[in-house]
């Protein structure tokens, strides 16, 4: 079994937390097999939680390709150091995508209670706070706010932090189809303008690795690395099948990894800087 921080960003805070709790501190959360991406590319594996309860839309675009086996041989044709991995297009143009029609934008979502929310003290807005929406980076609105809304939800934007995956689009909002980017650094150009979809587990030193376009080009790859597959866990055979366990935002674990956040980094921590420890098998 590998224990994995996430993040290389995050590492330092998880470690600072790891030594004083006993094991029956920590709550545990499976991944479904369903929801567990498993990308092999010509760097590495990436493991990927996606995340139906904020981009549905999004969600089952990427099970029904990863099911055709359309994410083959598909380049990183635009790699930008410090920012982001794009691929998905057979073409490797970046104007490529599916047969499938387009989908819309799943900018904002509405959180429920489940999957566990657990704030992190970032600045509070008014009305507004940040936290993590299982392992998702998320600015949202207080539990309370619940109480008073007809469907017992409130109003959630994604954040794109290291890790977190992404769906490309056109100019048009509406415009996701097929390709997708992870990310390697946080950029708030982002946020409440894409769909955010899920967030890598494992496997983003991959991703960092990955070979990187030209400034003067857009980030456009000469001989680029590629994806050679894309599967989703619960349709590998058994004895090829990862797991993925994540830290529940419940875990009395995971309040004391946000304080020794809070302790290193004070005024300047960011939603980023906190990510949950992960447990991987296979």
């Amino acid at each position: 079994m590998k224990f994995m921080t996430g993040l290389l960003a995050a590492a330092t805070l998880t470690a600072a937390a790891s030594s004083a709790p006993a094991q029956d501190a920590e709550i545990w959360r499976d991944v479904t097999p369903e929801n567990l991406w498993v990308i092999d590319t010509t760097k590495g594996r990436i493991l990927v939680e996606l995340a139906p309860d904020m981009a549905p839309l999004s969600v089952e675009r990427i099970q029904t390709l990863t099911r055709q086996g359309f994410y083959q041989n598909h380049a990183f044709h635009r790699v930008i150091r410090n920012f982001m991995a794009q691929t998905g297009d057979p073409t490797g143009t970046g104007a490529g995508g599916s047969e499938l029609p387009d989908i819309a934008g799943e900018f904002t979502f509405r959180r429920s209670r489940r999957p566990a929310f657990v704030e992190t003290p970032t600045g509070r807005e008014e009305r507004a706070v940040f936290g993590l929406y299982g392992a998702m980076p998320v600015r949202t609105q207080p539990d309370a706010q619940m109480f008073i809304t007809a469907d017992n939800r409130v109003d959630g934007m994604g954040y794109f932090c290291p890790g977190v995956v992404g769906m490309a689009r056109s100019a048009s909002p509406d415009s996701g189809n097929s390709q997708f980017f992870l990310m390697t650094a946080y950029r708030a150009t982002l946020n409440g303008q894409y769909t955010p979809f899920g967030r890598v587990l494992e496997g983003l030193d991959v991703v960092e690795a990955l070979k990187t376009g030209s400034d003067d080009n857009d980030g456009a790859v000469t001989n680029p690395d590629r994806m050679l597959n894309a599967r989703l866990a619960a349709d590998m055979p058994e004895g090829e099948r990862p797991s993925a366990q994540v830290l529940d935002a419940r875990s009395p674990r995971m309040a004391e990894i946000v304080q020794a956040a809070v302790a290193e980094r004070g005024n300047r921590l960011s939603v980023c800087d906190v990510v949950p420890p992960v447990r991987i098998e296979g």
